[in-house]
């Protein structure tokens, strides 16, 4: 028995293992060993071969098919109980074989069970067509993508992408919560091979859905060098979902005082905000590519896990767009469903309108956020940092300033139905149609935005109770950690448990 076991050791397959470093990357034992704690993985179906009797001998499939493929069990990561999968690209291309997915189907029917944080190391070619011992036709009574998908809400997953990802691997990554990609990974539904055959073309592995496209089209959720990189985020991002850990260090808060430019139109970097409200090194950007006038990330204040929405008004002035809705309403039900409280900060002109934006059916995209805000069960927190108009603002903050746990703005900020000088040419329409003088008609405009500027101060909208207090910027942090602390009461937020969206 032990001699079997030690077939499935890399040190069984010495010469395809460095063929794997000599071309940069790693086993897929070693990427587990490098994920979980040492020592911890308790492994399933580890003798498991591929189930090709009919071709092969017991000897050849325990040396070419070492756990038919497919790495997996139950582990630690920094303390926390998880599973982790892996595909392993030496066998067979990291194709998925018929033991392999028996193998899967009992792993995850068992997470489904303990609703562990469950990593998946996705690199592979697809389903495997030749193994002969079992008399499928059709295979779709396959029962992998079911299972996978069914834990959405359930327990968080992450899936990692090195090199080739296609068919059904690159449909489980596609399925995850969150999507980690090396440089040199490239996604696709279907391989070069199933696409020659289909008559679609000869095509090379990287031209089907290299990381320069599936980044920018929100497929990956995050792009990183290598996998020694994809481990460490993934390990990273399953400290999120495990809860509080203890409080970091902290960035001088005053910074935030200065980072609002004096003028309203001019754009400036959010990520700051969120790097300096959140404890030292602890933030995590996601689909940082995909409508980037939009930022979704995570941190930690005071050692709490926190999800960020936050407008980019480096892009579109921060406007709310088709792309940025979807990305806005996924990151809302991830948070939502495995319990991770939302600050919002707020700085839009509102919903991007006009005849190219009704084209990508934002007035549907847009409700998206309404629809998923509105059903938030973990606390959100709404922060105003520089304009709040329109739509666009009310769906940053739930669809209203009262229903966040609590509404602040900053001294910058003013609020309005719509942008300031928008509103009002709208308001004066009539008396500037019946100007003849365009020059004057600037000037009536220019001082009547200046007169309502003045009327739609935080202040004012604090005043009327429209929200709840304006903030130094530098309060902001303690504020939120004060807010979240009281809301949490002795048992921490409590997921909601719904599915999340895969877009």
């Amino acid at each position: 028995m032990y001699r079997r076991r030690a077939f499935t050791e890399d040190a069984a397959r010495a010469d395809a293992v460095t063929r794997r470093h000599a071309a940069g990357g790693r086993s897929a034992r070693e990427n587990i060993a490098d994920l979980i704690d040492a020592g911890s993985l308790v492994e399933y179906g580890r003798l498991a071969t591929a189930a090709q009797e009919q071709r092969l001998s017991v000897e050849e499939l325990m040396a070419r098919s070492p756990a038919d493929g497919l790495i997996g069990g139950l582990a630690r990561i920094d303390g926390a109980q998880c599973a982790v999968l892996s595909y392993d690209y030496l066998v067979m291309a990291g194709t998925q074989g018929l033991r392999g997915h028996h193998k899967s189907d009992r792993l995850l029917a068992t997470v489904a069970r303990l609703r562990c944080p469950t990593v998946f190391f996705t690199e592979g070619g697809g389903g495997r067509p030749n193994d002969t011992d079992y008399p499928a036709v059709s295979a779709l009574d396959v029962r992998t993508f079911a299972l996978w998908a069914k834990l959405s809400g359930v327990a968080p997953r992450i899936a990692i992408s090195a090199g080739p990802c296609f068919a059904g691997n690159a449909v489980l990554a596609a399925s995850a919560d969150v999507l980690i990609a090396t440089e040199n990974t490239t996604l696709g539904v279907a391989g070069p091979v199933m696409l020659a055959a289909g008559g679609l073309g000869e095509h090379r592995a990287e031209e089907l859905g290299p990381v320069s496209v599936m980044a920018p089209n929100g497929v990956i959720d995050a792009v990183v060098p290598d996998e020694a990189a994809a481990v460490a985020l993934a390990r990273t991002l399953v400290g999120y979902f495990a809860g509080d850990r203890p409080a970091g260090p902290v960035a001088d808060q005053t910074a935030l005082r200065a980072v609002i430019p004096a003028r309203e139109r001019t754009p400036f970097d959010v990520r700051p905000v969120i790097t300096t409200i959140c404890d030292t090194g602890t933030v995590t950007v996601l689909r940082e590519q995909f409508a980037p006038e939009l930022v979704t990330a995570f941190g930690r204040i005071e050692g709490r896990p926190v999800g960020f929405l936050a407008n980019q008004t480096l892009r579109m002035a921060g406007a709310l767009t088709a792309d940025a809705s979807d990305k806005a309403a996924r990151f809302l039900q991830l948070c939502d469903a495995f319990g991770i409280p939302v600050v919002s900060l707020v700085d839009t002109p509102g919903i991007m309108g006009g005849p190219d934006a009704e084209r990508t059916a934002v007035l549907r995209h847009s409700a998206r956020v309404l629809a998923a805000a509105a059903r938030l069960q973990v606390p959100l927190i709404g922060v105003v940092l520089r304009r709040g108009y329109g739509l666009g603002a009310q769906a940053m903050l739930g669809g209203s300033t009262q229903e966040p746990l609590l509404t602040v703005a900053w001294p910058s900020a003013h609020m309005g139905p719509m942008g300031l000088e928008g509103a009002v040419r709208l308001s004066l329409r009539k008396q500037l149609a019946e100007l003849d003088d365009p020059a004057a008609a600037e000037q009536l405009v220019r001082e009547a935005t200046a007169a309502y500027r003045e009327r739609v101060t935080g202040f004012n909208v604090a005043r009327a109770f429209e929200i709840d207090d304006v903030i130094d910027p530098a309060e902001t942090r303690s504020v939120i950690a004060a807010t979240l602390a009281a809301a949490a009461g002795r048992d921490g937020f409590f997921g909601s448990g719904r599915v999340v969206d895969t877009w």
